[in-house]
């Protein structure tokens, strides 16, 4: 199985599974007990908040969470409304802001980019929370975030940044007052994420209970996911010049390998280049899926699989349902080579051009 679907999830770096691995088979103490076992549990869980926050900016706090969904929810809901937010973001944000009685949902350009127009016009005096996506899931784009933030700070609001997909791969601005994260997109776990919260700003509790966080998160953390986590930010770290030169490197194959025969969706030059949504007129994609089901790439955010929707994103830059269902999206990351991306590609390639031929 070739993988291109490094937006969906990231394979588990070995580092990160070793690091769980003790905690899996030898350790079981709650990191919240106050014995000698659970202090030492404890321990791993700090050294983990350490490694995570060391991406982020300086004055603030990481509090762990079950993934980014619930840190997104907890961030919005424990602000509240109005909130502005932008047409393309993650269901998981769209979804929460729903359920508030004000919002506003910013607009963006044929390239995925932000109206900053349309956004000075809307966050205003009484706006409360102002949220955005660093890196755009399923097109890449990246969003100018510095600008939104000092936009929400003018106005007296919050800025959220949904930053799982830019984490440790693009630089996180310092005006952000609160900051979504996951593991499982940085080569770490499932089942655990992180919000970040500015010094100074108080949330309302989601989940209710023992308030095992400090900032008022309940549940008991689990310090294999944590460790799982810290470790793979350390790579994050240790490892971003070698990733990001790894990650051009191939989007310059990619681009090469595909041709003319394919479009770029969303900007080209504002983009994590990990991520590559192309589309070619009159594709099939569920018969390309299933002339190469030994090559995972995805037809959209896996949030979204199944339900029969076109893409909320590729709508939001123009394109057509036709567009929006002739596209697909190629994620690389730190475990592609060259001569599987290649081989890959040439394969897609042909088989699009056999329904050319057979329609």
């Amino acid at each position: 199985m070739t993988y291109l679907d490094y937006q969906a999830t990231t394979p588990l770096a070995p580092e990160a599974f070793e690091a769980m691995l003790p905690w899996l088979r030898d350790q079981h103490a709650n990191p919240h007990s106050s014995h000698r076992a659970g202090r030492a549990a404890k321990a791993a869980v700090e050294v983990a908040r350490e490694q995570v926050a060391a991406l982020l900016p300086d004055g603030g706090t990481v509090s762990f969470t079950s993934g980014a969904t619930e840190a997104l929810n907890w961030a919005i809901k424990g602000v509240g409304g109005p909130v502005v937010t932008l047409a393309t973001e993650h269901a998981a944000v769209l979804d929460t802001v729903a359920t508030i009685a004000e919002s506003t949902l910013l607009p963006v350009g044929r390239d995925g980019l932000v109206d900053l127009e349309a956004a000075r016009a809307a966050i205003g005096p009484g706006t409360r929370l102002v949220a955005a996506m660093l890196v755009n899931n399923e097109i890449g784009v990246i969003q100018p975030i510095a600008d939104l933030a000092a936009m929400a700070h003018a106005a007296g609001a919050l800025f959220l940044c949904d930053a799982v997909q830019g984490y440790g791969r693009v630089p996180i601005p310092d005006g952000c007052d609160l900051i979504a994260l996951s593991a499982h997109k940085v080569y770490g776990p499932k089942g655990i994420g992180a919000l970040w919260i500015r010094d100074g700003v108080s949330l309302a509790p989601l989940l209710h209970g023992g308030h095992q966080e400090a900032a008022g998160r309940s549940g008991t953390l689990s310090p294999a996911l944590c460790a799982g986590f810290g470790t793979a930010a350390a790579l994050m770290t240790a490892r971003a010049d070698g990733d990001a030169r790894h990650v051009d490197r191939l989007w310059a194959v990619a681009l090469d390998t595909l041709g003319k025969d394919w479009t770029v969706n969303g900007s080209t030059e504002h983009r994590y280049r990990g991520n590559l949504n192309i589309r070619r007129d009159g594709l099939d994609v569920a018969r390309l899926m299933s002339d190469l089901r030994d090559i995972a790439f995805s037809a959209g955010s896996a949030c979204a699989s199944g339900s029969g929707r076109t893409s909320h994103v590729l709508r939001a830059i123009g394109l057509s349902d036709a567009g929006a269902k002739s596209s697909i999206r190629l994620g690389v990351g730190r475990y592609t080579t060259e001569a599987e991306l290649i081989d890959a590609l040439t394969r897609i390639g042909a088989a699009a051009r056999a329904q050319r031929v057979a329609a």
